[in-house]
């Protein structure tokens, strides 16, 4: 939820939610174990739920690349 909300609210963020048991070719391809599973740069990937200092932390590693 909270991905979807930063995609809101920046034009730099895009946010998808997938139905793992629709699309199973993307479940195996993000190696999803549990929900919500969060990909930031297809090169994070985060387990469960975060709070949101957390998720911003990540993020705030992609920009520093």
């Amino acid at each position: 939820m909270l991905a979807h909300q930063l995609a809101i609210e920046s034009d730099l963020i895009t946010a998808d939610m997938v139905e793992v048991t629709e699309f199973p070719h993307l479940g195996q391809k993000y190696e999803v174990m549990g929900v919500p599973r969060t990909v930031i740069d297809e090169t994070i990937h985060i387990e469960g739920a975060v709070p949101e200092p957390w998720l911003m932390k990540e993020f705030a590693k992609v920009l520093e690349k």
